[in-house]
């Protein structure tokens, strides 16, 4: 089997000097559009992320390599494996980000990457540190079992990493329809991150926005209602650990307090804002209140 660097480790350097001159158009365009405290907090998460990742990396690779045992084909690394694995891989990651937003216990994780009420580069810096404790890397065991090599499926992986960098931004208007058409683009994403009711739980592709098209999970981003980014119930401030594990704290501080087992599993593994008495807001909520106010204006 070859051994196949990691992508993103080549990527790096260019995605900070992409940073920096985002930073420069910005500072000319849209000086709002950054702000240093919330860059710093981006920075520094995405490192945080860089050192979890490599003291969890070893039990990753070893989970990946038990389930290839049980492949029930052995694809091996012929040229058509590539692109197959590639777009499973993508596949596989809309179906962990899907479940990021609707199970509290993997957007415990998640959330990092959306606490940022700036919509820059440096926001796809902002990611988790808890990964392994939510395992989020179930998501692509399947593609071992199927058969795909290890080291092909984390390859794939990281260039799946390395395209949506430059979703992350609002320098870029649209692309061409046809392009919008297939892939994610910067459109696409800032619907994604947006917390406009209209907006909310919508394309979670990574690369292929075909995947939101074809399971209902799609929303064009429209010019008379422009994105608002952040989460639901903002942090209120740039802690670096409070960033990282605040809603791991939430869901602790709910399951002391739940009534009953069954609260305590809703408040782990039911949507972000459920509440065993109805108290909280969900995306459902919101966009049912939304909704509700749409249908009392007068028609025009």
């Amino acid at each position: 089997m070859p051994e196949l660097p990691d992508p993103v480790d080549f990527a790096v350097p260019a995605f900070i000097a992409l940073v920096l001159v985002e930073m420069i158009v910005a500072r000319f365009r849209d000086p709002r559009r950054y702000e240093p405290r919330d860059t710093l907090t981006s920075l520094m998460l995405g490192f945080g992320s860089s050192i979890a990742g490599v003291l969890s990396l070893g039990a990753v690779v070893a989970a990946a390599y038990w389930v290839s045992r049980f492949a029930v084909f052995d694809i091996g690394f012929t040229w058509w494996a590539w692109p197959l694995c590639f777009l499973l891989d993508d596949l596989a990651y809309y179906a962990f980000h899907r479940s990021a937003h609707r199970v509290r216990w993997f957007w415990a994780s998640h959330v990092i990457h959306h606490s940022s009420q700036h919509y820059n580069l440096s926001t796809a810096l902002r990611q988790t540190w808890t990964g392994f404790i939510s395992l989020s890397f179930a998501f692509r065991l399947p593609l071992f079992l199927i058969g795909f090599p290890p080291e092909m499926v984390f390859f794939c992986g990281g260039l799946n990493l390395i395209y949506q960098f430059w979703i992350h931004t609002e320098v870029i208007g649209r692309c061409p329809a046809w392009f919008e058409a297939v892939m994610n683009t910067p459109s696409h994403h800032r619907v994604h991150h947006a917390t406009n009711p209209r907006y909310l739980d919508r394309n979670y592709a990574g690369v292929f926005i075909i995947w939101d098209r074809m399971f209902g999970s799609f929303e064009p981003e429209r010019d008379d209602d422009r994105p608002r980014y952040g989460i639901v119930k903002n942090l209120g401030s740039f802690n670096l650990l409070w960033a990282a594990f605040h809603e791991w704290v939430g869901i602790a501080r709910d399951l002391w307090r739940a009534p009953g087992v069954r609260a305590r599993l809703g408040y782990m593994f039911g949507p972000p804002g459920w509440s065993h008495d109805g108290s909280r807001d969900t995306s459902e909520t919101i966009k049912a209140r939304w909704q509700a106010g749409r249908a009392e204006l007068p028609a025009e």
